[in-house]
């Protein structure tokens, strides 16, 4: 006697599912911050070559110049006010494409010099007592250099506005932006590891340019100024301070001989 078929055998076996494909694992996405460090390191090197390359006293002109050129191209050159603004080089619209306003660059200049004092009233003096201590000076015999006013404009001109331009304009801000999810509040202001990567970046440079130890201590009033850029929204308090730092050691270095 034959067996009646099963159902399964009149309608054909069911074939089974095919099993499902895993989904395509998406390309890692690049990190955002590889484009600001690795043109970090890309200035960095010209601005090293520079300053071994060029006469000692063109020197600080010549990498000032690189400093404020690749700050152009990075962050000014072709881009709108909003853009320039959220890289804190508005600079009291000097660099923006609406009409120039005296009211504005002597109100902005007004607080970024009002900043720049306030912090220095502050850590000036305990910068002067660690001098002293770590130095080991003698006497105290201070003087007014013949060339003070050529040393001032040097210094916020040649200096501090191209160091501050990239270092705390473009590449803090790049590197924020990349790191946004990164932030911490400090003292008010909240900042994340791009303030820190520039600051630690601002510290080689300076040890690639002079190779010595102490140049690396350059990262804590670093730290100053990116909290500045921050806290402000600009770069100008930063360069104000910047500025009077370096005057400030220049003129203990003097008296302190």
């Amino acid at each position: 006697m034959v067996a009646p078929p099963r159902p399964d055998d009149e309608a054909g076996a069911a074939e089974p599912d095919p099993p499902e494909s895993p989904p395509h694992a998406s390309p890692p996405r690049r990190d955002a911050a590889s484009g600001p460090l690795l043109t970090a390191v890309a200035v960095t090197a010209v601005v090293t070559a520079v300053s071994n390359l060029t006469p000692d006293g063109y020197a600080n002109t010549a990498v000032g110049a690189a400093f404020l050129g690749a700050t152009w191209l990075l962050a000014v050159h072709g881009r709108d006010t909003d853009t320039i603004r959220r890289f804190g080089l508005g600079l009291g619209g000097l660099t923006e494409a609406e009409p120039i306003s005296v009211a504005r660059i002597l109100g902005d200049g007004a607080k970024a010099l009002a900043w720049a004092l306030a912090i220095a009233v502050v850590v000036f003096p305990l910068f002067w007592v660690g001098y002293t201590y770590y130095w080991e000076t003698g006497a105290f015999a201070p003087q007014v250099p013949a060339d003070f006013a050529d040393r001032v404009l040097g210094q916020l001109l040649v200096v501090a506005l191209p160091e501050e331009a990239f270092y705390r304009g473009y590449l803090q801000t790049a590197l924020e932006d990349a790191w946004h999810d990164r932030k911490r509040r400090v003292l008010g202001v909240e900042l994340g590891l791009g303030w820190l990567a520039s600051a630690a970046i601002f510290a080689v440079g300076h040890l690639l340019t002079i190779p010595h130890p102490a140049r690396l201590a350059v990262f804590f009033p670093a730290l100053l100024f990116g909290w500045l850029r921050a806290r402000t929204g600009g770069i100008g308090a930063g360069v104000a301070l910047h500025a009077m730092s370096n005057l400030l050691s220049a003129f203990l270095a003097d008296a302190y001989r």
